[in-house]
């Protein structure tokens, strides 16, 4: 039962929070350490960031708990790290085996769907929303 799914403008928010608090330091960390900001470490540690972040902070990210919204399974339970697997790592592959059309299409059915669910939520079996984790 979805309850409150969040849309699309803050859904891309909570995106550019998470890369500007989280991608921007890493950037810097990796430039410092490394010499270059755009590394597999940059690039790997976010990769870890939002695999593991919605499975400790039961669906929030940085950029998510600011704008007050978080990942949840269809019937309102806290994701699992196999959920953000197939969240992040599958609908990455799908994304990047249609040259990022289906980003596109995600994009806008999260913005017409009543649900608010784009393809990732379809192939992890959830979606985003406002309820805090005690208003199930």
């Amino acid at each position: 039962m979805q309850l409150n799914p969040a849309g699309f403008w803050i859904r891309l928010g909570a995106s550019l929070l998470d890369g500007i608090i989280i991608g921007i330091p890493l950037a810097l960390i990796s430039l410092a350490l490394l010499g270059e900001a755009d590394t597999w470490f940059t690039s790997s540690t976010q990769l870890i960031y939002s695999l593991l972040a919605p499975v400790i902070w039961t669906g929030y990210t940085v950029g998510k708990r600011i704008l007050g919204i978080r990942i949840v399974h269809l019937d309102d339970t806290d994701v699992s790290f196999w959920t953000m697997i197939k969240r992040d790592l599958i609908t990455g592959l799908v994304y990047g085996l249609t040259l990022g059309i289906t980003i596109i299409v995600s994009a806008c059915m999260v913005g017409i769907r009543e649900d608010k669910r784009a393809i990732h939520d379809f192939i992890a079996g959830t979606y985003v929303s406002y309820n805090p984790p005690w208003q199930k």
